[in-house]
C-alpha cells in the first residue's frame, strides 16, 4: 500500500507541481533579493557568541558576574510614615576590567516631585480616575518623594558622588581593580508612598482603624549590575521596566513599633526576640505541619493588637545569602500562618501574612497556593534554593522580591467574594512567589527584557494555576480546568490581530511598549505554551527548559543564552519560531484555499503532454506514464467517476501485475479518491498545518505537517492527498493550538454565513 500511495505521487504529482512551480518562479523573478526567507539563520539579529557565553546558551569558561553585600540599619516611623536607613555595600569586581567608578541605583527618585517619569506619556486628561490619584494630580501638593542622601563615605571620609535622577555615579578616587572590593556607606531617608493611591510597587495602606499596613521595597541605594553584555547597566528607571541587580549577601536589622509583626527576606534570626511565647510555639509546629498551615497570630489577637498604639520598638534582624533584592512588610494588623513543604534537600516554610480584611479568603487559600507553586516551579525548573516564600496581603498590588511578595485579593465587608477575586488572588500569588525562579535566581535583566521574567513566570504561571485545579478541585468548583487567564492560545488572538499600530515586538524594551500586559507578559507565555504543547512536545521542551533554568540559576541570562540552550538542549531548530513570535508583530493566520479531486486516466492530457515536452519527450507513445486530472480539466471525462484508479488506468493495472506478486497484490489497498488541498498563509508567522480530516462515513483523522512545509513558498503550498474514503470536510487547528487570528478561513466546505434574518430565525429557534 505504502509503496504504491507514495510512487504514484512522488513521481507523478508531487515532482511535477514543483518544478513547474520552480520554473515559473525563476520566469518571474527579476534581479536578485536578499534572503528574507522565514527560515533563515537568525546570526543577524543575536550577538555573536564569546568566551563569557556559548554558542550554546551556557555560561562561558571566563564567564563572569559582580557581586555586592550589604548591612543595613533601618528604622519605620509610623507616625510619620518616613524610612531612615544606613548601609554599608562591599561591592566585589569579579569582573576583568577595572572599573573607574561605580553606579548606584536610586529608584525612589521616580518619585520626586520633578521627576521626569510624570510627563513621559502624552496621555492628557483621563476619563476616569481614584479619587486619590485625581487629588495628587489635579489637587494636591506635589508627594515630596525620592531619597534624601544624607551622607556618602568610606571610614567616615565623605565621598564624592553625582545624582543623575534615578543613578548615582560613586567616584573612588582610584579604579577599582579587577579581583578587588571597595566597602563604603550611604545614609538616607525617604517619605514612603501610599501605594493604594497612586500604585506604587512599595508603600503604605491605611486601613479604616487608621493603622497602616506596609510593604517596603526598593527602599535603598541599591548597586546596579555591571556585565559582559552592557558594561554597567545604568538606564534610568522610568517605571515600567523594572530591576538588574547583582547577587549578595544582606544582614539587616529593621526597627519598627514593638507591636508590629514583620517578616522578610531572608532568615529571621532573633525569632524568640520578637515573637511572644504562644507565636514562638506555634511557629515550632508549623516547621513540622506539612499537611496544613499554622497560625501563626490570629485574627483575635491581631484585632486586639491593632486597638493599641505602642509607643515602643522592636527590631526584626534578617540574614540571607546569595540574594538579589530585598524586601520586607510590617504592621500591627497583620496575622500570619505558615506550612513546611519537604524538599530533598531542605524544608522551606510557606508563609502567608494579612489583615482581618483579608479573610476568610486569605486564609483559606493564599498558603496552599504558595505551596503549589514551590512544588510546580521546582518540578519544571530546580528545587527551590531559600528557606521560606512568603504571600503578604496588599491590597492594589502584585510585586516580587526574594522570599516574599505582596498580591491582592479582598472580600466583600461581609466576607463574601466573587470567583472573580478567588481566581484572581489565586493566580497573583502564584505569580508572584514563582517570581523566585524568575528573575529572582535565573536573574535576567527586567529593565531591558522584561519578557524574560514576565513572559517565563506567566508561563509557568498557567502550568502551576492548572495543577493547582488538579490538587485542589474543590477550589474550582464545576470548572473542569482552572480558568488561566493567559496562558491558553486563544486568550492572546484579540491582541495578535489587533491594531499594529500599538503593537510591539515582544524583544522590546519595556519602556517602549503600547500594552505591556500582553507584550511581556501574555505573548510569551502563549508562545511557550504552543511551543511546549505543539511545537516541540512537553518531552524535548521540559527538558531544555530545565536545563535553561539549571544552567542559568544564580546568574545573567540575555535573550540569546534562552534561545540558544532550548535548541542546544532538544535539537529543535527554532530560528523561525523565535524570529516570528519574539522579533516580529506578524501573527498566525492559516486557512483552505482549494480543495480539487483527481482522477487517473489513460487519455492523453493535455498539462501531461506539455510536462513530458519539458522533460523532452515529444512522443507520449513512447513511455509509460499515468495521467492524473482535474475535475475542472477540459481533459476531464465525467465516466471517470466511480470507477477504481485501476479500471481508468491500463497502464497502471499493467504496472501492479509486473512488479507485484498476487501475494503482495493482496495486501494492497487501493485508494479510491485523490486530492490536492492548497493551503494558504495570509498571517507573517509559519507554523505547522494542524488539519483534521472527516470522511464520508463519519470518521477523523488527525495530521500535522510541519512548518517546514513553508520554507520555499511562504503565501500557499499544496498536498496530495491519497485516500480510500471521500473527505467531506477539513478543519485547520480543530483544537485552537497556534493562535489562529481568523477562523473564517479554517474550514472546507467553508460554513455558509448566515444572513441577518437567518441569524434571527436561529435565535428565536433557540
Amino acid at each position: 500500500m505504502i509503496r504504491f500511495k507514495y510512487a504514484l505521487l512522488s513521481m507523478l504529482f508531487l515532482a511535477g507541481m514543483q518544478v513547474f512551480a520552480q520554473e515559473k518562479e525563476q520566469e518571474e523573478r527579476v534581479g536578485g533579493h536578499e534572503n528574507t526567507n522565514s527560515f533563515r539563520q537568525l546570526y543577524n539579529e543575536m550577538s555573536t557568541p564569546n568566551s563569557y557565553r556559548t554558542a550554546s546558551g551556557a555560561p562561558g569558561h571566563e564567564y563572569y558576574q559582580n557581586e555586592a553585600d550589604y548591612k543595613m540599619k533601618i528604622r519605620l516611623d509610623d507616625a510619620t510614615q518616613i524610612l531612615t536607613g544606613s548601609e554599608t555595600i562591599t561591592y566585589h569586581n569579579n569582573s576583568p576590567d577595572d572599573l573607574e567608578y561605580l553606579w548606584v541605583q536610586l529608584d525612589q527618585n521616580v518619585r520626586e516631585p520633578d521627576s521626569p517619569a510624570k510627563d513621559k506619556n502624552g496621555d492628557g486628561v483621563a476619563p476616569i480616575s481614584q479619587p486619590g490619584s485625581f487629588v495628587s494630580s489635579y489637587m494636591g501638593a506635589p508627594f515630596d518623594g525620592g531619597f534624601k542622601i544624607t551622607k556618602v563615605s568610606q571610614n567616615g571620609r565623605s565621598l564624592k558622588y553625582t545624582k543623575n535622577w534615578t543613578m548615582m555615579r560613586i567616584d573612588m578616587g582610584q579604579p577599582l581593580k579587577s579581583g578587588e572590593s571597595y566597602e563604603f556607606s550611604i545614609d538616607w531617608s525617604y517619605l514612603v508612598p501610599e501605594h493604594t493611591v497612586d500604585r506604587a510597587r512599595s508603600g503604605y495602606e491605611t486601613f479604616a482603624d487608621g493603622n497602616r499596613g506596609y510593604v517596603i521595597a526598593q527602599f535603598f541605594p541599591r548597586m546596579a549590575v555591571y556585565n559582559d553584555v552592557e558594561g554597567w547597566q545604568n538606564y534610568q528607571f522610568w517605571g515600567n521596566g523594572e530591576f538588574a541587580l547583582p547577587f549578595g549577601d544582606y544582614e539587616v536589622d529593621i526597627t519598627v513599633p514593638a507591636d508590629h509583626l514583620l517578616d522578610g527576606t531572608g532568615v529571621l534570626v532573633n525569632r524568640k526576640d520578637v515573637y511572644s511565647k504562644e507565636e514562638w510555639k506555634r511557629w515550632e509546629r508549623a516547621t513540622k505541619s506539612y499537611d496544613k498551615p499554622v497560625i501563626i497570630r490570629t485574627q483575635a489577637e491581631t484585632e486586639e493588637i491593632a486597638k493599641g498604639n505602642d509607643s515602643k520598638t522592636k527590631t526584626w534582624k534578617l540574614r540571607a545569602e546569595n540574594v538579589r533584592d530585598f524586601g520586607f512588610a510590617s504592621s500591627r494588623r497583620y496575622l500570619m500562618d505558615a506550612q513546611a513543604v519537604k524538599f530533598p534537600q531542605r524544608d522551606v516554610m510557606a508563609i502567608s501574612i494579612y489583615p482581618p480584611e483579608g479573610n476568610p479568603l486569605w486564609e483559606e487559600y493564599s498558603t496552599k497556593a504558595v505551596v503549589q507553586t514551590l512544588k510546580t516551579y521546582s518540578k519544571f525548573t530546580f528545587d527551590y534554593p531559600y528557606p521560606k516564600a512568603i504571600s503578604v496581603h496588599a491590597r492594589s498590588q502584585g510585586m516580587e522580591y526574594p522570599m516574599i511578595c505582596w498580591n491582592f485579593g479582598r472580600p466583600n465587608e461581609d466576607g463574601t467574594y466573587s470567583d472573580r477575586t478567588k481566581y484572581g488572588m489565586i493566580s497573583v500569588i502564584i505569580h508572584e512567589v514563582g517570581h523566585n525562579y524568575f528573575p529572582m535566581i535565573v536573574n535576567s535583566d527586567e529593565r531591558q527584557w522584561g519578557w524574560m521574567d514576565e513572559g517565563l513566570d506567566t508561563f509557568m504561571q498557567y502550568l502551576a494555576e492548572q495543577e493547582f485545579g488538579e490538587s485542589f478541585p474543590e477550589a474550582i468548583g464545576q470548572n473542569k480546568s482552572y480558568p488561566s487567564r493567559r496562558g491558553a492560545p486563544s486568550k492572546i488572538v484579540p491582541y495578535m490581530k489587533g491594531n499594529q499600530d500599538f503593537i510591539a515586538p515582544i524583544m522590546s524594551n519595556p519602556e517602549n511598549v503600547y500594552q505591556l500586559g500582553n507584550n511581556a507578559y501574555g505573548k510569551p507565555a502563549t508562545a511557550l505554551n504552543i511551543l511546549r504543547e505543539t511545537i516541540m512536545g512537553p518531552e524535548l521542551f521540559d527538558h531544555a527548559f530545565k536545563t535553561y533554568s539549571q544552567r542559568w540559576m544564580f546568574k545573567h541570562p540575555s535573550p540569546e543564552d534562552f534561545f540558544r540552550t532550548m535548541e542546544d538542549a532538544s535539537a529543535v531548530d527554532l530560528d523561525w519560531y523565535w524570529r516570528g513570535w519574539f522579533y516580529s508583530t506578524e501573527n498566525v493566520d492559516i486557512g483552505v484555499k482549494e480543495v480539487k479531486s483527481y482522477y487517473v486516466t489513460d487519455k492523453v492530457t493535455k498539462e501531461g503532454k506539455e510536462r513530458l515536452a519539458r522533460f523532452g519527450v515529444s512522443d507520449p507513445s513512447t513511455v509509460e506514464v499515468v495521467y492524473v486530472v482535474d475535475e475542472d480539466s477540459e481533459d476531464f471525462d465525467p465516466s471517470l467517476k466511480g470507477k477504481s484508479m485501476l479500471e481508468n488506468s491500463s497502464t497502471l493495472k499493467e504496472y501492479m501485475m509486473d512488479n507485484f506478486t498476487p501475494a503482495e497484490r493482496a495486501n494492497i489497498t487501493e485508494p479510491k479518491h485523490l486530492y490536492k488541498v492548497v493551503f494558504e498563509k495570509p498571517g507573517g508567522i509559519p507554523m505547522p498545518i494542524i488539519v483534521e480530516y472527516e470522511y464520508a462515513d463519519g470518521t477523523t483523522e488527525k495530521v500535522t505537517y510541519p512548518a517546514q512545509i513553508w520554507r520555499k513558498n511562504d503565501s500557499e503550498v499544496s498536498k496530495a492527498i491519497a485516500s480510500e474514503k471521500e473527505i467531506v470536510k477539513i478543519t485547520i487547528d480543530p483544537d485552537l493550538e497556534t493562535a489562529d487570528v481568523n477562523p473564517d478561513n479554517n474550514s472546507w466546505p467553508q460554513p455558509k454565513k448566515l444572513g441577518k434574518f437567518d441569524k434571527f430565525k436561529d435565535n428565536i429557534k433557540g
